[in-house]
């Protein structure tokens, strides 16, 4: 976490913790949410801690997790698990003009050849 930012700002860093559960933590630990995280006190960091890893699943046990999700559904072979296996956009959006970051630009331009 970056020791210059605001602890409301620094959990998000966090991946798998956004503002909203930021805030909620730090409701639960009771500490300010206007802080510096240089400025935190040994406790505070340890009750922060604490409560991040008995109430939020974060960084390599999420990513696990969604790796896992994802294979299931390629597994069972649904519509979401082809479009995964395939490298298309899943959540129905238009791939005919876009969608060039999930599709990748495959095609290459051919020059303009001139007639002699």
């Amino acid at each position: 976490m970056p020791s210059n930012k605001r602890i409301e700002v620094a959990l998000t860093y966090i991946f798998g913790i956004g503002m909203s559960t930021a805030q909620k933590i730090l409701i639960d630990s009771k500490v300010d949410p206007d802080k510096r995280v240089k400025d935190l006190a040994d406790e505070e960091i340890n009750d922060l801690r604490k409560i991040i890893e008995k109430n939020v699943k974060v960084e390599g046990d999420l990513r696990t997790d969604i790796a896992m999700n994802i294979k299931r559904l390629m597994d069972i072979g649904c519509y979401r698990g082809i479009r995964h296996r395939r490298g298309l956009p899943v959540r129905g959006q238009n791939t005919k003009n876009n969608a060039k970051t999930r599709k990748g630009n495959k095609r290459q331009p051919i020059g303009g050849k001139k007639k002699k």
